[in-house]
C-alpha cells in the first residue's frame, strides 16, 4: 500500500481549505441512476455544480492533465473522480484512471464520489490502491421517500423504477458504507436537501449512517435544474440547511465548507482555478491515447518525407518513425496494401502497421478509420510538418493546432473514394 497523508484532504479537513487543493478527473460520463433533480449538461462553463464538466477525459489523458495541473498548482494534494456521471457506471475507466494516477503520482490522495449503486465489486481494489476517502450520496433511508427522489436505477441490464429502485439502491449503499469502513476508508455522506420531499428526513439519514460508522456528513442544498421533475422546487435557504446541519450534528460531524464542486473542479476550495485550467483540460482531451505495449512506432503518409500530406487511401507506402535520443528517427518505409478489396485492405494495413501506435494522415474515411482503431492503430488527421505530428503523439503536445478538417471520401462511405477503396 502507498503511504499518503490523509489529513491533507481539504474537503474532509477544513483546516486544509486554504492550503491544499484538489483536481477532479472527469472520466465517468455515464450514470446508473436518475435523480429527479439532476440534469447533467456538458460544456456549460458558467455552472458550478456536481454533474457538470467541460469535457470528458480518458484515463491516460487524465494522467497528463494531472501532470500539467501540478506544474501550475503544486498545492494540489488530492486527485478525485466525481463524475460527471457515476464512477461505477464507468468502472473500467474509473479503475484504470486510479491505477495510473497511483502509479505516476504515489504521493497524491485518491478519492471518489459515488451514489453507491455499483461500487461494491471494486471496494477491495480501492483499498489496495490506497483510495483513502470515498463520498457516498444517500438521500433517504426510507424507500418510500427515496422513490420520490429517483426516477430509476439500473443494475446491469435491469432497470428498476420508483420505490423498487430506491430499495435496491439503499441496500447497495448500506453495504458499500459498511465494507468501505471495514477496509479502513474514510467515508463522507452527502445528502441532497429537497424541500418538501426529504428535508425533514435528513437527520434520520445521519443517524443511520452513524450506526454504519460513517465519518462525516454533508447536507447539500438541492440546486434546481431546468427540464427535471424538481425544476420548480425552490432551493432551500442557507438558514434551513444550517438548521438541518445542527440537527444532524448530534449524530455525525458536519461539513460546512462544501463548494458543490463541478466534475472538473481544480484548485483550492477558496481559490478555485477551474475556469483558468479549462484550456489545459480541453488540450488534454485532444491528446491521443497512450501506446499499448509493443507499439513503439508511428506511421506517416507523406509525399516527400517532410509534410503529412497524403490521404490514407492515396498512400502507396508509409514512413515508419520512432522516438530517438535526439528527436525522431525514420526507421523504414513499408508498402501499403494494393487499392481495392474493401475492408480487407484496411485489415491488411492494420496488420502491416501492428507495431505502430498511430498513423498520421491528411485525411481518412470513416470506414478505414474504424477498422484501424479496432486493430489498435489510431488514425490522426493532421496538417503540417511530420515532426509536429510526432511531437503531438510522443510528447503530448496539443494536437488541435495541427489538426486539419477531417476529410471524408464521401458522406455515405460508398467505398469509391481514395479513403475507402
Amino acid at each position: 500500500m502507498t503511504s499518503v497523508d490523509p489529513s491533507r484532504h481539504p474537503c474532509f479537513n477544513p483546516e486544509m481549505k486554504g492550503r491544499c487543493g484538489r483536481v477532479h478527473l472527469p472520466v465517468a460520463p455515464k450514470c446508473n441512476i436518475k435523480c429527479n433533480y439532476c440534469n447533467r449538461l456538458y460544456d456549460c462553463v458558467n455552472e458550478s455544480r456536481p454533474g457538470v464538466t467541460s469535457t470528458v477525459l480518458s484515463p491516460s489523458q487524465s494522467v497528463e492533465y494531472v501532470r500539467r495541473v501540478l506544474a501550475k498548482e503544486p498545492r494540489i494534494t488530492v486527485a478525485g473522480i466525481a463524475g460527471p456521471g457515476d464512477p461505477f457506471a464507468n468502472p473500467e475507466e474509473t479503475m484504470k484512471t486510479l491505477r495510473l494516477v497511483r502509479r505516476e503520482f504515489p504521493g497524491l490522495i485518491l478519492c471518489l464520489a459515488s451514489n453507491g449503486m455499483g461500487i461494491g465489486p471494486y471496494i477491495d481494489e480501492l483499498a489496495e490502491l490506497s483510495v483513502s476517502h470515498v463520498t457516498i450520496t444517500i438521500n433517504a433511508v426510507d424507500p418510500d421517500i427515496g422513490g420520490r427522489i429517483y426516477s430509476w436505477a439500473r443494475d446491469g441490464k435491469l432497470l428498476y423504477r420508483g420505490t423498487t429502485a430506491a430499495k435496491i439502491l439503499l441496500a447497495r449503499q448500506i453495504e458499500a458504507v459498511r465494507r468501505l469502513k471495514e477496509n479502513g476508508i474514510t467515508v463522507k455522506i452527502n445528502s441532497i436537501v429537497v424541500p418538501g420531499v426529504n428535508d425533514e428526513h435528513i437527520p434520520e439519514v445521519a443517524a443511520a449512517m452513524k450506526e454504519l460508522g460513517a465519518d462525516l456528513f454533508n447536507c447539500m442544498a438541492m440546486f434546481p435544474n431546468v427540464d427535471t421533475p424538481f425544476a420548480n422546487i425552490v432551493e432551500p435557504s442557507k438558514a434551513r440547511v444550517e438548521e438541518l446541519r445542527s440537527r444532524c450534528e448530534t449524530h455525525l460531524p458536519q461539513m460546512r465548507h462544501c463548494t458543490r464542486c463541478r466534475a472538473d473542479a481544480v484548485g483550492l476550495l477558496n481559490e478555485d482555478r477551474t475556469s483558468e485550467m479549462r484550456g489545459c483540460l480541453t488540450a488534454c482531451a485532444q491528446l491521443p491515447e497512450a501506446a499499448p505495449a509493443g507499439r513503439p512506432y508511428v506511421a506517416v503518409a507523406s509525399m516527400e518525407g517532410i509534410l503529412v500530406n497524403l490521404h490514407l487511401g492515396e498512400a502507396e507506402r508509409f514512413q515508419i518513425w520512432e522516438r530517438a535520443a535526439e528527436g525522431y528517427r525514420l526507421v523504414e518505409e513499408r508498402p501499403a496494401p494494393a487499392p481495392g478489396g474493401g475492408l480487407r485492405r484496411w485489415i491488411s494495413l492494420g496488420r502491416r502497421l501492428k507495431d505502430c501506435r498511430a498513423v498520421l494522415v491528411a485525411g481518412v474515411g470513416e470506414t478505414p478509420a474504424g477498422v484501424l482503431k479496432k486493430s489498435g492503430l489510431e488514425p490522426l488527421t493532421v496538417s503540417g510538418f511530420i515532426e509536429e505530428g510526432l511531437k503531438a503523439v510522443y510528447e503530448g503536445k496539443e494536437l488541435a493546432a495541427i489538426r486539419a478538417r477531417r476529410a471524408k471520401a464521401c458522406a455515405g462511405g460508398c467505398g469509391t473514394g481514395p479513403g475507402c477503396a
